[in-house]
């Protein structure tokens, strides 16, 4: 292989694996709290009492949206516990 392929290789592999470690990183739920109440339709992380996937809330304030740690109970509407469905 070529010196230019290898670089271009290794320069992209390196990209490809510093991209990982930064969205990996970005995902990590440490230092934050599930909040009910808040989100838009459609916009919520996962579950509410009638489905268990990311944005499928069909109405406001239906499912939880992760925020960080101390945030939610300050917010209006926002709550720590999911309202019970009737």
């Amino acid at each position: 292989m070529p010196k230019l392929d290898q670089k271009l290789t290794l320069t992209i592999l390196t990209i490809a694996v510093a991209t990982f470690s930064i969205s990996s990183y970005a995902n990590d739920k440490i230092g934050t709290e599930q909040c009910y109440g808040i989100v838009k339709a459609g916009k919520n992380d996962c579950k509410t009492g009638m489905h268990s996937c990311a944005g499928q809330s069909i109405k406001d304030g239906e499912g939880f949206i992760n925020v960080p740690k101390g945030l939610c109970e300050r917010l209006v509407g926002g709550s720590l516990k999911p309202k019970i469905n009737s």
